[in-house]
C-alpha cells in the first residue's frame, strides 16, 4: 500500500484529534500514564505512523516531519495540562476529606494513671526519703544464699516454712520470697552509715485469696550506723505512719520473730477503718498491723561484711499491697493485678 503526503498528514491529525480527546476524558494519573506510553513510547502509535516517512519522496518528508513535531507539541502539551488538572482535583479531594475545623472543641485523650502498687511504692520512698533513706534494686532471681543463708535461715531452720519457695532450676536459684535479701547485697555493697530502701516484687507458694497471693510486692529498709537503736527505729516508723494515715496516728511495738533480726517486733497502727473502736477489718482489737521490724541480727551483720561489735542497724519490711488497702479501702489484694479498668480508673 502507497503511503502519499497527504495520507500520512491525515493520519497524524487524526490521530492527534483522538488522543487530544482521550487525555482530556482520562480519569486518573494512571490511565493518563497508559495513554502517554500508548502513542508517545518508543513502540506507540505515533512512532508506527511516522515508520510510513521513509516511503515518500525525499521532498515530502520535511512536510510530514513538521507536521509530526506539531501534533507531538499538541499531544505532550494536553497530557501535562491534563495531568496538572489531575493533581488538582486529588489535592482538592484530600483537602475536602482532612478538613479541620479550628474552632470545634478538641477531641478528648483518654489519660492513664500510675497504678495504684507502685504509686504506693512511690508514696513509701518519698517518706523515707525525707530521712536519707536511698532507694536500690535487687534481682528477683536470687540465690538459696542470698534469700535464705545469709539470712540466718540454713538448710534445716524451720522457719523455712514460713517462706515456701518457687526454685527455678536445681542449682539453688529461686525466685525471691521477700526483698530481705537486698540486706546482704547493699551492705556488701556500700559502707556505713547505709540508709536503704529496698522496693520489688516477690513469690511465694500461696494459696491466692483476698489477701494472699503467689506474687506480691514488699518494700524493705535498712539502716545500719554506729549506735543505732530501736528508740530510732519507732521514732522512724512512728513519723512513717503519721504522714501515710495522718498526724498523731497512734501506734505499738508488740513482740515478734524473725530470724534475720533480734530482737523482733510487729509494728500496728490504729485501725484506720473504725479508729480503734474494733471492727472487722482489725479483727475487733482496734490495731492493725503494717510491718514486722527488728534490729539486724549480729550473723547477718557479718554476712554482710560488717563488725557486730562496732555497727548495728535495724530493719523493716512491709506488703505494698497492706499500704495500700489501708490508703485507698481496698478490700482483695487480687484487684491489682487483674487489670481491670474498671478498677484501676478509680485511681486516676
Amino acid at each position: 500500500m502507497s503511503i502519499d503526503l497527504a495520507g500520512l498528514t491525515r493520519q497524524l491529525e487524526l490521530l492527534r484529534d483522538e488522543i487530544l480527546a482521550a487525555a482530556a476524558a482520562a480519569p486518573d494519573l494512571a490511565s493518563l500514564e497508559r495513554l502517554q506510553i500508548d502513542v508517545l513510547g518508543r513502540k506507540g502509535r505515533l512512532t508506527a505512523v511516522l515508520r510510513g516517512i521513509g516511503s515518500l519522496p525525499a521532498d515530502d518528508r520535511p512536510k510530514v516531519g513538521a507536521v509530526a513535531n506539531a501534533v507531538r507539541a499538541a499531544i505532550e502539551a494536553a497530557v501535562a495540562e491534563r495531568r496538572e488538572a489531575l493533581r488538582a482535583e486529588a489535592i482538592a479531594t484530600r483537602i475536602a476529606s482532612e478538613r479541620v475545623d479550628v474552632t470545634l472543641p478538641g477531641r478528648p485523650v483518654p489519660r492513664g494513671s500510675r497504678h495504684p502498687i507502685p504509686e504506693t511504692i512511690a508514696a513509701i520512698a518519698e517518706v523515707f526519703g525525707q530521712f536519707g533513706f536511698v532507694v536500690y534494686e535487687g534481682p528477683e532471681v536470687e540465690t538459696d544464699v542470698h534469700n535464705f543463708q545469709m539470712l540466718n535461715i540454713p538448710l534445716d531452720h524451720p522457719a523455712r516454712d514460713l517462706w515456701d519457695t518457687l526454685y527455678v532450676d536445681l542449682d539453688g536459684y529461686l525466685l525471691r520470697t521477700h526483698t530481705s535479701p537486698g540486706q546482704i547485697r547493699v551492705m556488701a555493697r556500700e559502707r556505713p552509715p547505709i540508709r536503704a530502701l529496698l522496693p520489688g516484687r516477690c513469690f511465694r507458694y500461696e494459696a491466692v485469696d483476698a489477701s494472699h497471693g503467689f506474687e506480691f510486692f514488699q518494700v524493705e529498709g535498712l539502716m545500719i550506723d554506729e549506735g543505732t537503736s530501736m528508740a530510732d527505729l519507732r521514732g522512724l516508723l512512728d513519723e512513717f505512719a503519721g504522714a501515710l494515715f495522718g498526724a498523731g496516728r497512734a501506734t505499738r511495738f508488740r513482740p515478734g520473730y524473725y530470724p534475720f533480726t533480734e530482737p523482733s517486733v510487729a509494728f500496728d497502727v490504729r485501725c484506720v477503718v473504725c479508729d480503734g473502736a474494733g471492727c472487722p477489718a482489725c479483727s475487733r482489737t482496734g490495731w492493725m498491723t503494717i510491718l514486722g521490724a527488728g534490729m539486724v541480727h549480729p550473723v547477718v551483720l557479718q554476712y554482710g561484711g560488717l563488725d557486730p561489735e562496732r555497727y548495728q542497724g535495724f530493719a523493716f519490711g512491709m506488703g505494698v499491697e497492706r499500704i495500700a488497702n489501708l490508703r485507698h479501702a481496698v478490700a482483695d489484694l487480687r484487684y491489682y493485678l487483674e487489670n481491670d479498668l474498671r478498677f484501676l480508673e478509680q485511681f486516676r
